[in-house]
């Protein structure tokens, strides 16, 4: 294996890797309260992109980083889809009066 290949592999495992907490996290606890829509779902299309980049070009290790990374993306997107609107139903419910 080359070096430049190594890199990639090691790359691609940091940076995928470093999804795992959120993911995790976020459907352990279902709180999606400090996830930006937005920002989540413009950075899963950009991750697409970045996999159909690495299928072009045939670079396996881009290619497996970012399909995983795509993997823990959108999850964390549903999640935030899914719960995110639970919790503004949920806040939508009126508080009983202090007594």
């Amino acid at each position: 294996m080359e070096v430049s290949d190594m890199l990639g592999y090691a790359a691609a495992t940091l940076t995928t890797a470093s999804f795992v907490p959120q993911a995790w996290r976020t459907f352990r606890t279902k709180d999606v309260s400090g996830i930006s829509l937005r920002m989540y779902s413009v950075f899963t299309l950009g991750v697409a992109v970045w996999l159909a980049y690495g299928i072009v070009l045939g670079e396996v290790p881009m290619m497996i980083a970012n399909a995983s990374t795509l993997v823990l993306a959108l999850a964390v997107l549903v999640m935030k889809l899914k719960y995110g609107k639970n919790a503004k139903a949920g806040d939508a419910k009126p508080r009983p009066a202090a007594a």
